[in-house]
């Protein structure tokens, strides 16, 4: 059996479903890409059995048949050779032999029946939303999403689909990012929670277009298609906490900054910080405020101060430098409204100006200050 392909556009699809092989991984298997050859088609596909990923590629080939790759050896060699067709000649014994213009390697596969098989989209519900849409969904809301095993519900992106649209919900128990979207139709009210590996390979994967993604799930998987790549993904299955109780209703003073000085200050202020906590304190007064951090420890201390709108009572609250910096990238808007009560309270922050169909919520919790 043979085929004939084009070695950049081999490498260029390997990449995009290379990063679902995990390095140590229980079954030598899993090492592997499983290529499946039909007349004049090849489709790939790599899993970890918690995610599949394929891509499907147009090659030279007249005759059907299958094989399992090493994913780590190709890789490495097709990286290596430049742009030109590429042979691929797999004998009953299941070696490949790869030639090309001046060179030809050999490499032992696998009998790809040992491959395991991917799940089948039974009882699926679909919709559709743009490549964009769930790309800026996934970079936003997928820096908040915990790494405490101990709660997996929080280890992955809630996925809330309602008749007005759909929301993205990420927490980690000290921040919590909401993000929704009301140019999609759902075709039910549900929700699921998708982990964070898959969420960042679509985010790799998909081109920041205004393309038409399907996006499928039932009770066990969510299914994601895009031209020639298919993901599929097993979802968590915990109970996301009840995020809407700890959205606080009524935080009445408004502090509006300029987003990327806000952030300037906060990077340079934080250095000095202690840390562990990485607090950085902030007093708002009439319409300056000014930042402040220390680490006893060390005898470190940094203060600065700009100008600000606020409206409301003076205020000192406390909040953790980093979650801030990192919350402010995910609004764009050269101004962010912060909306805070009292000094032990979440503050909101909402960018000044949101699109027609888009709405983003990121609240914090604050450290206690160190009088």
């Amino acid at each position: 059996m043979k085929f004939i392909v084009s070695s950049s556009a081999l490498l260029k699809q390997l990449q995009q479903i290379s990063g679902v092989i995990n390095a140590n991984t229980v079954l030598p298997i899993l090492e592997d890409f499983l290529f499946e050859i039909e007349p004049n088609k090849l489709t790939v596909t790599a899993t970890d059995l918690e995610t599949v990923m394929k891509i499907h590629l147009d090659i030279e080939a007249k005759e059907s048949g299958k094989i399992c790759i090493p994913a780590k050896i190709l890789m490495d060699s097709l990286k290596n050779i430049p742009e030109q067709p590429l042979t691929f000649n797999i004998d009953t014994n299941f070696g490949v032999e790869l030639t090309s213009d001046n060179g030809k390697y050999k490499v032992m596969g696998e009998n790809a029946d040992n491959f395991p098989k991917e799940p089948a989209a039974d009882d699926a519900n679909s919709f559709t939303m743009s490549s964009k849409g769930l790309v800026t969904a996934i970079n936003k809301t997928i820096f908040a999403v915990s790494n405490d095993d101990l709660r997996p519900a929080m280890t992955g992106v809630f996925f809330e689909l309602t008749n007005e649209g759909i929301s993205f919900v990420a927490t980690d128990a000290h921040r919590l990012v909401k993000y929704k979207r009301t140019d999609v139709s759902c075709p039910q009210n549900d929700t699921f929670i998708v982990p964070k590996k898959p969420l960042n390979l679509l985010k790799s994967a998909l081109p920041d277009n205004d393309d038409v993604l399907t996006l499928s799930y039932n009770s066990n998987h969510l299914f994601v298609k895009h031209g020639g790549t298919e993901l599929v993904c097993r979802l968590i299955d915990a109970r996301f906490p009840d995020y809407k109780v700890v959205i606080p209703v009524d935080n009445p003073y408004v502090l509006t900054v300029n987003r990327s000085d806000f952030q300037g200050a906060l990077r340079r202020v934080s250095v000095f910080s202690n840390k562990s906590t990485n607090q950085v304190a902030l007093s708002i007064s009439g319409n300056e405020l000014q930042l402040a951090s220390q680490d006893i420890d060390f005898s470190f201390e940094g203060n600065e101060r700009m100008n600000c709108t606020y409206d409301g009572e003076d205020l000192a609250i406390a909040f953790n430098a980093k979650f801030l910096i990192e919350m402010l990238s995910g609004a764009e808007t050269s101004e962010i409204n912060i909306e805070l009560s009292t000094p032990t309270k979440a503050g909101i922050i909402k960018p000044s100006e949101q699109d027609a169909n888009e709405e983003l919520l990121m609240l914090v919790m604050p450290l206690m200050l160190n009088n």
